[in-house]
């Protein structure tokens, strides 16, 4: 029969017949069949220490005379008669609960409560944790003995390969949570907890899973470069930033009316929290449960929380699942094509926005709502252009091989090839990214009729205000354009290791100038016109005239004539090479 089962696996997935083969041999199974046993017992074990002896106090938890005696206590305490408080301590000290009044139903609840909760966070962890560090390691290894060119030259396609890394390689943990779900499902049906809240959670594991070891996959094919180092950054890099938001998701007043909430969604335990809320015993509940999308209340239901949850895994998942398809085949492929980054900065924007417009104490303000986000959504921004850029800019060989054969594609227009081909410079890629990211700014600087960026009540002023606003957004896109044209410029150079001259050139423009300025004194406040030209000119907005921030503008627009009439020229005389040396070689 397993004979069969295997013939069956290896016709709808020889890949995953592969890993299986390698992996699930008798020692490895027993091996964590056995690890999964201990586990489940350690854990048993170590919900036993509080169980109620004959030395049990009579205020414990789960002692029925507790009230009776806490009443008691309460009553002395008001009498301030501190002989009677001694000695009414010393009864309790030398006093026990007796056993016909401990609650044992409610004790052994509880206790198979932790049992559940304890196996639920163990879940998560050893599956994201342990799952991503083996799917980078046998990338790693695969590499290193170069039977990862031979699985690409195989013909099973891309969804077949990769799905049966993701199913096969980590199949030594699933194996051991497997052994542990009965066990699990048992405490959580004795715990008296939903067995739909059970499955929920169950599927927001596995959506997690697919995510984080889709990313792993990612992560292990683009970062060849680290030398075998990758598991260990992948792994840690997971553990740190489950612990992180298991900290955050479990301190007090913590809330998720705010643009944030969109990448908190990324790790479970908002939702875990919000499915059993002893998991972390927060008292005035979970966050979730306030959770707006564009003012539609959607923690209310635990359908609509757990379904948002699962939509966005999903949607991620699938864009890096068409990652890992582009660079499985073709290494040297860049990790998302043109078209595919105005999907996914749209995505972006539509998410962020969408969960920085939530009610305040049920009160629509959107000034304030935009105001208390506005450093959130657009350090975000400014990290996702970078990589935007950083992605999508060509090397020196494509984009002369682009310049060399574009005239043979007659049909298309240049701006149709600058705008979706994948060898053309990135500049209008990157500015029509610009434009989506300004979009929803835009639409707020027209609503928006209270707002000053000084903070000051000035009605009166609301049209230079508005005027500010859209001259900083202005000043924005130029500076970002500028630095897409630095990067192109010199990743079109001869000169060896492009990309990290690149990097480094950006890096210094970008944030050199603010620190100098900040280093010798020259503050916003002190001197606005010269932050306009700096990487955050906002800073300097509020103290600045519009007719100074408009000339920055200008000056700004002229500098990145500049350096697109020097790209121009480069990419023409790329191309002329590259003919000369086609013509030589003939």
């Amino acid at each position: 029969m397993m004979l069969k089962l295997m013939d069956k696996i290896g016709d709808a997935n020889p890949q995953l017949l592969r890993e299986l083969k390698g992996r699930l041999k008798f020692f490895h199974v027993g091996l964590a069949v056995v690890i999964s046993l201990l586990l489940q017992l350690v854990v048993y074990l170590y919900q036993l220490r509080e169980f109620p002896d004959e030395r049990y106090s009579l205020t414990g938890t789960y002692c029925l005379l507790r009230q009776i005696y806490e009443e008691r206590q309460r009553g002395l305490y008001q009498q301030a008669d501190q002989y009677k408080i001694s000695e009414f301590h010393n009864f309790l000290s030398n006093n026990f609960c007796p056993e016909n009044q401990i609650d044992w139903q409610l004790w052994w609840r509880d206790h198979w409560e932790y049992i559940f909760l304890s196996l639920s966070v163990i879940f998560i962890f050893t599956l994201l944790v342990a799952g991503t560090y083996l799917l980078i390691n046998d990338l790693v290894k695969e590499e290193r003995r170069g039977t990862l060119n031979f699985i690409r030259l195989s013909p099973q396609s891309e969804t077949s390969i990769l799905t049966g890394k993701l199913l096969g390689v980590p199949s030594f943990i699933y194996l051991i949570v497997l052994v542990a779900i009965p066990l699990h499902l048992w405490a959580g049906h004795s715990a008296n907890i939903a067995l739909s809240y059970i499955f929920s959670y169950y599927a927001i594991v596995i959506a997690s899973c697919i995510f984080f070891y889709s990313g792993a996959l990612l992560f292990g094919l683009v970062s060849r470069w680290l030398s075998g180092f990758q598991p260990w950054l992948g792994s840690g890099a997971v553990f740190f930033l489950l612990f992180m938001t298991m900290i955050i998701a479990s301190s007090y007043g913590n809330s998720l009316n705010n643009s944030g909430a969109w990448l908190r969604l990324f790790n479970p335990w908002d939702v875990t929290n919000y499915l059993f809320p002893n998991l972390f015993r927060i008292s005035n509940g979970s966050p979730l449960q306030n959770l707006e999308f564009f003012y539609i209340p959607l923690g209310t239901n635990v359908v609509s929380v757990v379904g948002l949850h699962l939509f966005n895994y999903g949607v991620c998942s699938y864009g890096i699942f068409k990652a890992l398809k582009r660079c499985f085949r073709n290494p040297q492929a860049s990790v998302i094509n043109k078209g595919q980054s105005y999907i996914i900065v749209a995505f972006c924007q539509l998410m962020m926005w969408g969960f920085t417009l939530q009610y305040w104490n049920q009160v629509f303000d959107l000034d304030r709502q935009v105001r208390e986000n506005f450093s959130l959504i657009a350090l975000y921004n400014v990290g996702l252009l970078f990589s935007l850029i950083a992605i999508l800019t060509p090397h020196r060989q494509t984009v002369q091989d682009w310049a060399r054969y574009r005239h043979q594609a007659s049909n298309k227009s240049i701006w149709w090839d600058l705008t979706t081909s994948e060898k053309s410079p990135a500049l209008v890629a990157i500015a029509i990214n610009l434009i989506i990211v300004s979009i929803p700014w835009l639409v707020w600087i027209s609503l928006t009729s209270a707002f000053d960026i000084d903070q000051s009540p000035n009605w009166a002023g609301d049209n230079i205000n508005r005027l500010k606003l859209l001259l900083a957004l202005a000043l924005f896109i130029s500076m970002m354009l500028i630095y897409a044209t630095i990067a192109q410029l010199i990743l079109l150079l001869k000169t060896p290791k492009r990309s990290f001259w690149a990097i480094g050139t950006v890096s210094a423009v970008m944030f050199l100038p603010p620190a100098i300025l900040e280093f010798i004194g020259m503050s916003s406040w002190k001197n606005p016109s010269i932050w306009l030209f700096s990487t955050f000119p906002w800073s300097g907005i509020s103290y600045s005239e519009a007719t100074t921030i408009f000339m920055a503008f200008l000056a700004q627009v002229s500098v990145l004539a500049l350096l697109n009439f020097q790209l121009t020229k480069q990419v023409r005389l790329a191309g002329e090479s590259a003919t000369k040396a086609l013509l030589a070689g003939r």
